[in-house]
């Protein structure tokens, strides 16, 4: 395959992760509740080793230990931090009594800001390297899939029909498309290494400001070692699955 092809193709699967908000529609309550935690946990340890093991490496051997990875790490920090401050303005600014259904509406921005700046960044990985950019997919997509049940389920809550949420979550998972294919457009006239640690720092951002504190909020022995063993786990697979595109 092309890399065109690796970008477009890998697009259009993030982009499907949003349906996965049907299956909110055939677990019980208790049943999701019980699995979302563990996954958030081991999203968090993907973005971690994905960041660290995949993006920064590769980035660290693009351009050399110079100033501008690091500036450009904290750049994508940042980035996603300002998005998530301005969202959060935007909706503490209503009275609660209106505020759930244009919640909804928000959702939907910033999961398709979201996208469009992960698909800019996963695009740049895949041009500096096929390998390289398999790694980061599978690292964004394991946050995707709770962040989508969590979508989903906001949509549903605000009053939204379950089909039309599920096709408005699709859309929004598209503008992920939309930005891999700004990026392939844009490496014909400039340098898009410094995507990857801009990646990087996304990564890490979701991971330490989303993930982590999400699951923190939810105490007792049991359950922190299960969340602590599925944050290992996840690290563990992108290690692996460096090892094994490295053969």
């Amino acid at each position: 395959m092309t890399t065109f092809a690796w970008i477009v193709a890998s697009s259009l699967a993030m982009s499907a992760i949003a349906l996965v908000g049907v299956v909110t529609l055939l677990l019980r309550p208790q049943t999701l509740a019980r699995l979302l935690l563990p996954l958030v946990a081991f999203a968090a340890g993907t973005l971690l080793g994905g960041a660290f093991l995949h993006l920064l490496p590769a980035a660290l051997a693009e351009a050399g230990a110079t100033p501008g990875v690091l500036v450009w790490l904290l750049a994508g920090f940042v980035a996603f931090f300002a998005i998530e401050q301005f969202l959060q303005w935007r909706h503490c600014r209503r009275e609660p009594a209106e505020a759930r259904r244009p919640m909804t509406y928000l959702v939907l921005i910033g999961d398709g800001l979201h996208n469009f700046l992960d698909g800019l960044a996963i695009a740049g990985a895949f041009i500096a390297d096929v390998r390289l950019g398999i790694g980061a997919w599978l690292a964004a997509a394991a946050h995707e899939v709770p962040q989508e049940l969590g979508d989903f389920s906001v949509l549903v809550h605000g009053g939204w029909p379950k089909a039309r949420a599920l096709a408005f979550n699709l859309l929004s998972g598209l503008t992920f498309l939309l930005g891999g294919l700004l990026t392939y457009v844009a490496s014909a006239r400039v340098d898009v290494a410094f995507l990857l640690p801009f990646a990087a720092g996304n990564f890490i951002y979701i991971a330490a400001s989303d993930l982590i504190p999400e699951v923190r909020r939810h105490a007792g022995a049991r359950a922190s070692i299960v969340h602590l063993a599925a944050l290992i786990g996840g690290i563990a697979l992108l290690y692996a699955l460096r090892l094994v595109l490295e053969d």
